[in-house]
């Protein structure tokens, strides 16, 4: 599994630093370091250098989550034991206790 990014991008950092905690093996390329990445990057992403773009054999994730890239390694390498509860449970808490905080006390109120 290759991960495509670039410096200074805040969706290629939030999405390395999910794949750490959950676990999995991923060859990261850095696209400004290296052009024939960019092409590559630029091939999946309609010309664009979109990233990050997550590559798992055939399949293109261009801007994928952390959920999206494990669903993709499922059914790719069904072989492959990927942490089920350990990376996925602790992101979706870790994000929806993030946008309640996120709220005015009123409508966190309401939400309760």
């Amino acid at each position: 599994m290759r991960l495509y990014w670039r410096p200074g991008c805040l969706y290629c950092t939030r999405l390395r630093g999910r794949l750490r905690q959950i676990g999995l093996p991923v060859t990261e390329i850095n696209i400004w370091d290296d052009e024939s990445a960019a092409a590559t990057v630029r091939s999946v992403a309609d010309g664009n250098e979109t990233v990050p773009v997550v590559l798992i054999g055939d399949v293109a994730l261009v801007n994928p989550g952390a959920a999206a890239v494990m669903d993709a390694v499922r059914a790719g390498a069904p072989w492959w034991r990927v942490p089920r509860s350990r990376g996925l449970w602790r992101l979706r808490r870790d994000s929806s206790w993030r946008a309640r905080t996120r709220m005015s006390p009123i409508a966190r109120h309401r939400c309760w």
